[in-house]
């Protein structure tokens, strides 16, 4: 499908939809836009209506010049389910700040899902400053160099062994999906600016949900990543125990961007979980 807008309370929204079936949102991370559930999309649309959309402040959606809230962000998912005459969604998921505003979104509207998936993630938002320092500095480099900017953030998304192997063959189309250079690309394309990391980092430092995660009742999968060095699976662990209706995977020899590295074990995971 197309890229298409529409209205949610004042703001365009960027959304997407493939597939036919239950409706499954996904919502991304930090800096981020809808684009990076490419590896995603394929697999869950084969049974499922796939919703992908730019939060405020990312893609083609609107990017208002004022902080985010964690609460915000939940009541824009609501807000578009409304807009697309979604009564109850399948599955929300959520990747990183995806899956921290998942989190909200499950507290404040339980009834509007039936399951949550959170993908490496965390539960508090502490260190927001530097992340915003490092995200920043990421943006600079990404203005005058995408490739160098791209195989530095590397470092911190993907396992070492894979890393080697899309620096071996930048062109290699990894599970026929996506190269090495069809990110640095798709990098280039409505990256997020200063102001909209600024406001998406205001969000994170209101995010602490850690004393509220026994309340979420609907089915929940964790997955974590073996070598994610922003969202560790020890604290993914903690969300899990807290949670009373969790399941807990972690994906081996994988880092913060498992969803692109190790796609077909991701999408399976989901995919039983959906079905179970």
């Amino acid at each position: 499908m197309t890229e298409s807008f529409i209205d949610v309370k004042g703001l365009k929204f960027c959304y997407e939809i493939y597939g036919e079936g239950e409706p499954v949102i996904l919502v991304h991370g930090f800096g981020a836009k809808k684009e990076h559930w490419l590896a995603q999309v394929p697999a869950l649309s084969e049974k499922y209506k796939v919703i992908i959309f730019d939060n405020r402040g990312a893609g083609k959606s609107d990017r208002p010049e004022e902080k985010f809230t964690m609460e915000l962000f939940a009541d824009d998912i609501k807000g578009l389910m409304d807009a697309l005459n979604i009564k109850k969604a399948k599955a929300v998921i959520g990747w990183s700040l995806g899956g921290m505003i998942c989190q909200h979104f499950a507290l404040k509207y339980p009834e509007s899902f039936e399951k949550l998936v959170l993908l490496f993630t965390n539960y508090k938002g502490a260190g927001g400053e530097l992340y915003k320092k490092m995200r920043l500095e990421e943006l600079e480099l990404l203005r005058t160099d995408p490739a160098k900017n791209f195989w530095q953030s590397a470092r911190m998304g993907f396992h070492q062994k894979f890393r080697k192997e899309m620096e071996a063959d930048p062109k290699k189309k990894f599970h026929g999906l996506w190269s090495a250079e069809d990110l640095i690309k798709e990098s280039t394309i409505d990256p997020a600016t200063e102001t909209d990391i600024v406001n998406q980092a205001a969000a994170l430092e209101t995010h602490n949900t850690l004393e509220h995660l026994n309340e979420i009742k609907n089915p929940t999968l964790l997955i974590a990543a073996s070598h994610d060095r922003l969202t560790p699976k020890v604290t993914m662990l903690e969300m899990h125990e807290r949670i009373p209706n969790s399941t807990f995977k972690i994906i081996e020899r994988a880092g913060h961007s498992a969803p692109f590295s190790r796609a077909p074990e991701v999408n399976k995971l989901i995919l039983d979980f959906l079905e179970d």
